[in-house]
């Protein structure tokens, strides 16, 4: 289980409104969101198209202003071609799929060597034991609990016990430092369940970003229900 001070949200810009990015990711910023989390789709490795390194740019001043993160989500295949792009652009971290990756330890080692924090990301169908090898490389694992290419998904039961089979898998390796991240179908009603099997990031998009609240009363919402249940 996560303790309450390791777990941050991270903001999906996917379910924003890009009419008015800028405004909203302020307003999630100046709430306590500390990580902006931009997914890249190419049409290929998943059905929809979406952001580019364009995105992380026009993203920076607020990054700086607000000593945010950005981490790039690249559900792309070959992601080795755009690695550069996006570090130039300015992210913190990097986040590929295992299934994408012809050579995931030269993909990670690539983002290292660029200076950004690499993390690797498994489908849900995608089992625990193809991190086996290479998890002691990378930062972060993103379980994702929805199939990936498409916002709006319900989080799949199932992912609470791969999350925390992954926990048990890196403190048997003595690799607690590498951070479990979450993406899909986070909401109020199951955010501390994810945070107990053992999720320290918790990537929330539509929860954050809709028509039924302005985004700081959603993230206020999120984090006072965080508190009351893993208090418990």
């Amino acid at each position: 289980m996560a303790a309450l001070e390791q777990v941050q949200f991270a903001a999906s810009i996917l379910s924003a409104d890009f009419t008015r990015l800028g405004e909203q990711v302020e307003e999630a910023l100046k709430a306590g969101i500390t990580r902006i989390h931009v997914d890249v789709m190419d049409g290929l490795f998943v059905p929809n198209l979406s952001l580019g390194p364009g995105a992380v740019k026009a993203l920076q001043v607020l990054r700086k202003k607000y000593a945010a993160q950005i981490y790039a989500h690249l559900m792309i295949a070959d992601p080795e071609r755009y690695i550069a792009d996006f570090v130039r652009a300015g992210v913190d971290g990097i986040i590929v799929h295992i299934e994408a990756c012809s050579h995931p330890f030269q993909t990670i080692r690539s983002i290292r060597s660029l200076g950004a924090r690499a993390g690797l990301a498994l489908n849900p169908a995608t089992p625990l034991i193809m991190l086996e090898e290479i998890m002691a490389e990378v930062d972060l694992v993103l379980i994702m609990s929805v199939e990936p290419g498409f916002g709006g998904q319900e989080f799949i039961p199932g992912s609470l016990d791969k999350i925390a089979r992954l926990r048990g898998l890196l403190l048997q390796h003595d690799l607690s430092q590498v951070k479990i991240a979450v993406d899909g179908g986070i909401h109020l009603s199951n955010a501390a369940a994810v945070a107990k099997a053992g999720a320290q990031v918790l990537v929330a998009g539509s929860e954050i970003f809709n028509s039924q609240a302005p985004v700081s009363e959603n993230i206020q919402a999120m984090f006072a229900r965080l508190r009351c249940d893993l208090g418990k």
